[in-house]
């Protein structure tokens, strides 16, 4: 179940699964716990499962009926168990956006594919990393 957390960013374990989500340098962490703190649009999530926190999912409204995720990350100990795809889903069913938008790299790419996002690729960011941009586009019966 998703539950909304952006009020407990700060707590270590929101921080540890939100460094699996950025280049795993503090102050990377930092800069997307204060997104968070700072964007009174943002929003986010945890999938909460008995207790444990197994992963989060951040995001924000980029549009008239879109959102954009801005992080999502699964606990390493639950990946390939489908939470990562259970979270956009259950986002996308509690938010009911058209289109819902993400970056990633060439790490996550497949993730986004096998969610049904369609992929285009951005090119090289200054970091020398092959950037991606993923959609996915609600239909009507959705």
């Amino acid at each position: 179940m998703l539950q909304s957390i952006t009020e407990q960013v700060r707590d270590p374990r929101v921080a540890a699964l939100l460094e699996l989500a950025v280049f795993p340098d503090p102050e990377q962490v930092e800069r997307a716990i204060a997104f968070y703190e700072q964007n009174a649009e943002a929003e986010l999530l945890a999938y909460i499962e008995q207790g444990e926190m197994l992963g989060v999912v951040g995001f924000t409204p980029s549009g008239d009926k879109e959102i954009t995720v801005t992080h999502i990350a699964v606990d390493p100990g639950s990946r390939g168990l489908g939470y990562g795809r259970g979270m956009l889903l259950d986002l996308m069913v509690q938010e009911r956006p058209e289109r819902v938008i993400a970056e990633t790299d060439e790490e996550a790419v497949d993730f986004y594919r096998s969610v049904g996002f369609s992929v285009t690729g951005l090119g090289e960011s200054p970091s020398g990393l092959e950037r991606f941009r993923c959609v996915y586009e609600a239909d009507e019966e959705e």
